[in-house]
């Protein structure tokens, strides 16, 4: 067990708050950190310099902030073990998933720091004939991060990468149960030359992130996390900028002509990848009746490669969930389904006999009903749902029944098909043969309009333009 500093200012300070937060682990239950308190003097010390910070930041050529960031991935790359450890230790994963974050959270700042040097604004004409038109992107200012304990680090990194190579500055709130390895991180940081303010860390829960959303001297929000959440950020917020990014609900549909195996394959992974506690999860499977038992006995043969235990075990590939509130929630979700007449096949649980109570089974569940809990929210957890469509009319029927749209996939064979589906999902990103949890760093992610999901987009030159401000210049001569 380590004691864990505030990082305010380019300094890990212990803070002026009232004691500390403890972090347990969710796979042997044990106090694996301590990390203190931040108060509102705190946060107004960070915001204070990030906003002196990033005026001198933005003064500087795009190449020179690029060079930094290509620093802080040379040395957050030569930490990937130890922070890899941190994250299974608090968030409950297994290593090598972690190990994959951590790669890929280096890999974000050098992306970013590229793509930000070819942001490029146009030039336009004018209706006067004395006129010129030109536009630039300038930073927005000092943004407040809200992140999610999924991904603790990597989700941080998602704004940071991009709000530094576009000039701003961040304050940074992670969840208190998982601050430890972005904390850890801020030692890269601070090897890489990183001038001091830019990025601030204050770990804490809703009463410091409420704080972060209305104050004054905060320009934009960025946040990633559930949709109830993400209402209240925005009420709080006002008429700050936001990137938006919330709960998605699948779904993942299977037309008749798909490749069955490859579809349960992608179902299943969707599932057990990080105890399906992401956004893009298998949420919910729409299978074609024509194909429906098939299907099924195919994602039972496919679960068998699942391995529930201690994350830190090579062979396990599916962890504890990382807390209570998401395990009683799959509790509800998987009675819910019963009562209402579906069919748990595997799983349906928490395995007894584990060093905590947070190990839920891998649960299959058939015939589940539309408007059942499972079918309805978010269950974030490690369940495969399936609902039977009596066609493609129905299957995109029942897709876009749904409050939330982030990303969904579609299994078939024809190429016409797949486009319908790309054209009528109500989903930001719609993956053709593979899963739902299907990411690509360079790739914009996000809901779909008119959604509970958010909006902006995570990922490419999508996010370093939403972090930036338009700038038009008119000359008269």
């Amino acid at each position: 067990m380590t004691h864990h500093q505030l990082f305010i200012a380019g300094a890990f300070v212990d803070g002026t708050g009232p004691g500390t937060y403890e972090v347990h682990s969710p796979a042997t239950g044990e106090l694996v950190g301590t990390v203190p308190v931040p108060s509102t003097a705190d946060l107004d010390e960070a915001v204070r310099a990030a906003n002196e910070a990033q005026a001198k930041w933005a003064r500087l050529t795009v190449w020179e902030r690029a060079a930094v960031c290509h620093r802080i991935a040379d040395e957050l790359h030569k930490r990937v073990e130890e922070l890899a450890y941190l994250t299974v230790m608090e968030q409950g994963k297994p290593l090598s998933e972690a190990l994959v974050d951590m790669e890929e959270t280096a890999l974000l700042f050098r992306l970013q720091a590229d793509d930000a040097t070819r942001v490029y604004g146009e030039t336009m004409p004018s209706l006067f004939a004395n006129k010129r038109m030109f536009t630039t992107y300038r930073p927005v200012g000092t943004w407040g991060i809200i992140t999610p304990w999924n991904f603790p680090l990597h989700s941080v990194v998602e704004f940071v990468a991009p709000g530094l190579a576009m000039g701003n500055a961040l304050v940074v709130k992670p969840p208190s149960n998982t601050p430890l390895s972005v904390l850890k991180a801020m030692e890269a940081f601070v090897a890489a030359g990183l001038p001091d303010g830019l990025v601030s860390v204050l770990p804490g829960d809703g009463t410091i992130g409420e704080a972060l959303v209305r104050h004054p001297g905060i320009d934009a929000i960025g946040f990633i996390g559930s949709s109830t959440t993400g209402e209240r950020i925005q009420a709080a917020a006002g008429l700050k900028r936001s990137i938006m990014e919330c709960s998605g609900n699948g779904p993942l549909i299977v037309l008749a002509d798909a490749d069955l195996d490859a579809a349960a394959k992608a179902a299943v992974y969707g599932a057990h990848f990080l105890a399906g506690q992401v956004c893009c999860a298998t949420e919910r499977v729409l299978v074609h009746r024509d194909v429906h038992d098939g299907f099924v006995a195919a994602v039972l043969r496919a679960a068998e490669v699942v391995v529930l235990g201690d994350p830190f075990d090579p062979a396990v590939n599916l962890g504890p969930l990382n807390n209570e509130g998401v395990a009683a929630k799959m509790d509800r979700h998987v009675a819910d389904a019963r009562a209402r007449g579906a069919k748990v096949l595997t799983g349906g649980g928490r395995r007894a006999g584990m060093p905590t109570d947070l190990y839920y089974e891998f649960t299959v569940i058939d015939d589940v009903p539309v408007d059942s809990l499972v079918s309805r929210e978010e269950s974030f957890g490690p369940v495969v749902p399936i609902i039977t469509g009596v066609d493609d009319d129905d299957l995109l029927r029942i897709a876009n029944d749904d409050e939330l749209g982030l990303q969904g996939a579609v299994f078939t064979k024809d190429m016409g098909t797949a486009f319908r589906f790309f054209e009528e999902m109500a989903v930001g990103q719609v993956i053709v043969n593979d899963s739902t949890c299907y990411w690509d760093a360079n790739m914009p992610f996000g809901g779909a309009g008119g959604r509970r999901t958010g909006w902006g987009r995570m990922g490419s030159k999508h996010t370093l333009h939403a972090m930036a401000d338009v700038r038009t210049a008119v000359f008269g001569f």
